[in-house]
């Protein structure tokens, strides 16, 4: 949003610096994203009467013109614009001017005709952003006139405006804005409003999504090119001048902010029917484009079709053109929902609705269609039907109760009653009730002001945020299980960028794809797009995208975890997971060789992590998908995850260059495993000893059934197991092809007493005994 430091002195004369302006302005609430000076303060750039213009001998897109700069001798200028005629004035360049952009004028030969100069165009002077040809100055402007008198410099303010606030929508607005923090009186323009009449007859509301609209008719206007002053107003803010009529109403928006339309009475058959569209009921914009109506977007109508898109922009088979002399002045309140929504369905936007979609003030209706009607009899004559013709009705203002009490004991500073009331009555609000307790009337360009807690933020905002005192209280919360939950993922996370991995965050919205191997998933019923449908239910994927990233960019060895959440249709819960790939040692010049990232540094990794509990991989025979080769990971005998390498397919895809290993677990049932298991032992006072057994197995025993045998036997001297040694031969050679070789140390120890060997060598035969009765197994003795 655009506005214009001399523009907005019209309304508030105030007179501080941009830069104090700037402050302000920041202190109000109002983003300054930055400040431009606008104006054409170029030295040797003048304003010419062109006197003749021939066709250029060798080009046909050129002309030569013969220029009066205010100096004895015409001036020769090559020219390729084509929208002057002789005796227009127009900004000229002389040899030794710069331009913006350090664009430097001389005098030179363009296809053989010298040329003195150079006639501009507004954007060539950075008077507009955009401009179609010469700029052509006022016809009263004297040859010679230095450009920089005509344009003096002013300075452009570029607010970033919040979508609760559409009342800064306009100069109106950010002066009244001003007027609170300085005192300084708004003057606010005062048209003469004209009698109101019932619109029956010539317009008719069908549709709740206008709950008012006024109609007012002008004849005998002549449309052509608008005064420089509207023009300069306009390019101030970024507009380009189209003719004095829909100039009038674009100046309108941007000074009171309240949109208008004109249509050409001429053109309109019947009465105006604000109705809602049938589904691809074809419309032509003023942009030139023929759009197809989704169902439900609101019009204004006639009985040939719809001639307007209620809020958001003419038709243009109703649009006023400089053979119109007779025109509909539109002045309106459209639904902000139903504008948002027909704007977005067809990507349909424009000044008027970015405004309707905040919402304007419908008492500002009236006010804004006499200030149309005033300017348009100044610059385009004619004259104006007396009464204004209103349907539907202004909705009633809001009302707020305030509390004083409630005012001290939440700001936490001493105002009186009289300092509360004051403050508000600045805001523009009316009071309707006294005492302790006031009822306020809120403002129809103040309509987000809806509750208690609103009034007292106002107030808080206008005082000071800085004179609030603050005060360090911390009382004493006690632990929550949210708490235990954040600091048990902390653990992980500082242990994992301990153990050299990154952490990643990646987005809850995944496609389709990302899914399908994961389980049940929720979709989206409005998503953005395909791959953005589903809420996610692994952490993989996402990691997966991230990997692929740092690939591309040419990363050699990667390793991301994230903690997040995952959605299921059951609920959703907090997960970890890890993706690795690549070198996980690179050579170095003491003789170390590459290493890539394998199974085992990834579950060693996982074992660390559940180095307080009693954990266990244990390969599944049949892999999920994605995974080619995985396991199960449990603790306390709860599976809580699974860790594995991916298939060749998934590591082509996402162009890993070795292995690509993977693991997911579900921390929120790690941490009630780990928190319900985890205890605190005194170190042991007598001496364990160990006993290793080997034995052949079928080669389909998973080692989780061996050792769950073990443990379930519960032998009162056994400490521990481990599986040490695992050995296998497809040709047969060393051992039977359809066996595999365990080496399984077993730890024996006693808290009372050092063990005997005979104690030791009874407690391995029972284990072996059973294992050779339970799984039929050989041992090697």
């Amino acid at each position: 949003m655009k506005i214009s430091i001399n523009w907005l002195r019209d309304f508030v004369d105030c007179q501080l610096p941009a830069s104090e302006l700037e402050a302000l302005l920041r202190r109000a609430g109002l983003e300054v994203a930055g400040l431009d000076q606008r104006g054409a303060a170029i030295d040797h750039v003048v304003a010419a009467e062109i006197l003749e213009s021939t066709q250029h001998p060798n080009a046909d897109r050129l002309s030569v013109c013969k220029v009066n700069d205010g100096s004895p001798e015409p001036r020769q200028i090559v020219c390729g614009a084509k929208n002057y005629k002789v005796g227009d004035k127009v900004p000229l360049a002389l040899p030794g001017a710069v331009l913006p952009g350090d664009f430097k004028i001389k005098t030179g030969k363009l296809r053989g005709v010298e040329s003195e100069g150079m006639m501009c165009s507004a954007k060539e002077l950075r008077l507009a952003e955009d401009s179609e040809g010469l700029l052509i100055l006022p016809p009263e402007t004297a040859p010679g006139t230095p450009i920089k008198d005509l344009f003096p410099t002013e300075t452009i303010l570029e607010l970033e405006i919040t979508p609760n606030r559409s009342d800064w929508l306009s100069h109106l607005g950010v002066a009244r804005e001003l007027s609170v923090f300085t005192g300084v009186p708004v003057k606010a323009p005062e048209p003469a409003l004209p009698p109101t009449a019932s619109a029956e007859g010539q317009v008719r509301i069908e549709s709740e999504g206008c709950p008012l609209y006024t109609l007012r008719r002008i004849s005998g206007v002549k449309v052509g090119p608008s005064p420089q002053w509207l023009r300069d107003r306009l390019a101030a803010v970024g507009l380009r001048s189209v003719n004095n009529v829909v100039d009038v109403t674009n100046y309108v928006l941007f000074e009171l902010g309240q949109p208008l339309h004109a249509f050409d009475a001429a053109k309109i058959s019947g009465p105006l029917i604000v109705r809602a569209a049938t589904e691809g009921e074809a419309f032509r914009a003023l942009d030139g484009r023929e759009y197809k109506l989704p169902a439900g977007s609101l019009v204004i109508a006639d009985t040939n079709g719809p001639a307007a898109l209620a809020g958001v922009m003419g038709g243009e088979g109703t649009g006023v053109t400089e053979s119109t002399t007779e025109i509909l002045l539109e002045s309106a309140v459209f639904e902000a929902s139903g504008v948002r929504r027909a704007s977005r369905a067809m990507a349909l936007f424009s000044d008027s609705s970015y405004r309707f979609e905040r919402g304007v003030d419908p008492e500002g209706v009236a006010n804004a269609s006499a200030r149309a009607v005033e300017l348009i009899l100044q610059v385009a004559g004619g004259s104006a039907e007396l009464s204004l013709l209103v349907s539907g009705k202004c909705p009633e203002r809001g009302k707020v109760s305030l509390r004083h009490a409630r005012v001290r004991n939440l700001l936490g500073i001493s105002l009186t009653n009289a300092e509360i009331e004051s403050t508000l009555a600045r805001v523009g609000l009316e009071k309707l009730a006294a005492g302790d307790e006031t009822r306020w009337s809120i403002p129809g360009y103040r309509r987000e002001l809806r509750r208690e807690a609103d009034l007292i933020e106002e107030i808080a905002r206008v005082v000071g945020i800085e004179k609030i005192p603050s005060l360090a209280q911390g009382p004493f919360a006690a632990s929550s299980d949210a708490d235990a939950a954040y600091d048990f993922a902390m653990n992980f996370r500082r242990s994992l960028a301990g153990m050299g991995f990154h952490e990643a965050r990646t987005s809850t919205l995944v496609s389709a794809a990302d899914v399908s191997h994961f389980g049940d998933a929720v979709a989206l019923k409005n998503p953005f797009g395909d791959d953005q449908s589903q809420l996610r239910n692994s952490l993989v994927p996402g990691l997966l995208a991230a990997l692929r990233r740092n690939l591309d960019q040419g990363a050699k060895s990667i390793a991301l975890f994230e903690c997040g959440r995952v959605f299921r249709t059951a609920g959703e819960g907090q997960r970890l997971a890890i993706v690795v790939t690549g070198e996980r040692h690179e050579t170095s010049w003491h003789g170390e060789t590459a290493r890539a990232w394998d199974v085992f540094d990834l579950t060693g990794a996982v074992r660390q992590l559940a180095s307080l509990g009693e954990q266990d991989v244990v390969p599944l025979p049949s892999p999920v998908a994605p995974f080619g080769a995985c396991a199960e990971v449990f603790l306390h005998g709860k599976k809580i995850g699974i860790v594995g390498q991916l298939t060749p397919a998934v590591a082509r895809e996402i162009g890993a260059p070795s292995p690509l290993l993977a693991a997911e677990f579900d921390l929120d049932l790690w941490r009630a495993t780990a928190t319900a298991k985890t205890s605190v032992a005194a170190l042991a006072k007598f001496p364990g000893s160990a006993r290793d057994i080997a034995f052949l197995a079928p080669l389909a025993l998973p080692y989780g059934e061996v050792r769950s045998l073990i443990e379930s036997l519960k032998e009162p001297l056994l400490e521990s197991v481990r599986l040490f040694d695992l050995f296998t031969d497809s040709k047969g050679e060393k051992i039977p092809s359809d066996k595999k070789s365990m080496a399984i140390s077993l730890t024996f120890r006693s808290p009372e007493r050092t063990l005997t060997a005979d104690e030791i060598q009874a407690a391995a035969d029972h284990i072996k005994a059973a294992l050779r009765e339970k799984l039929s197994v050989d041992f090697r003795e």
